[in-house]
């Protein structure tokens, strides 16, 4: 197995959280007065963070969101209304495999959702604490723009160019390509859709993995 490091994203791509979060996205939207559905939330907000989906709002709407959205978001993911967070597929037997392999976390959401989840899921013994990035405080802009990626390789030590990076979203791929990163597509979460693949590809993904036997395969 190659030593290049790998760098994953988050939400779609370690936890299958995708579908339960934009449900209640959508929920919280339309109890605000901002009728959403849970396919808007997929192609608007799918993989930003939350600074570059409150300005999203304010562009969609033309006027600010709620100033509890917030917590009306998750009020109603810990409600159990929109259903649990699982891990994606294969995810946990994957990290498994790696060993001692470097390997880190870049996503836009908190560190505090992060840590939770790989906690829930049984994860977190895979992950170092400061090797955990987030968008929403590591960096001033947010996916699309390459920030997150070029500052996790930097924390790892490693040009960026010689990193893998994980992503499910076409605003992360977009990120890690305009990093320099070599990025794999994943199309294994609950949220994917067709075309979904052909969206990575024209964000910049080298390849897509359909699962991560595919990945461990890729990233060997």
């Amino acid at each position: 197995m190659t030593d290049l490091p790998i760098i994953f994203d988050f939400d779609g791509v370690i936890a299958d959280s995708e579908i339960p979060s934009s449900l209640a996205v959508a929920q919280a939207l339309t109890e605000t007065g901002m009728p959403t559905s849970l396919e808007d939330v997929l192609e608007h907000y799918l993989g930003r963070n939350q600074q570059d989906s409150r300005a999203t709002i304010h562009r969609l709407w033309g006027r600010a969101p709620d100033p509890n959205l917030d917590q009306r978001i998750r009020a109603i993911m810990a409600s159990g209304a929109v259903g649990p967070v699982a891990s994606v597929p294969g995810v946990s037997e994957f990290l498994a495999s790696l060993g001692g392999r470097t390997r880190a976390i870049a996503s836009s959401s908190s560190p505090q959702w992060i840590m939770e989840h790989l906690d829930q899921l049984g994860l977190r013994s895979h992950f170092e604490d400061d090797r955990i990035f987030s968008a929403a405080i590591h960096v001033a802009r947010g996916k699309p723009h390459p920030d997150i990626y070029l500052h996790a390789a930097k924390s790892l030590g490693v040009s960026p160019d010689r990193v893998i990076v994980i992503e499910d979203s076409p605003t992360g791929v977009a990120a890690a390509s305009a990093a320099g990163a070599r990025v794999i597509g994943l199309c294994a979460g609950g949220h994917i859709r067709p075309g979904h693949d052909a969206a990575l590809r024209a964000a910049g993904a080298h390849e897509i993995a359909w699962s991560y036997a595919e990945v461990a395969q890729l990233a060997g």
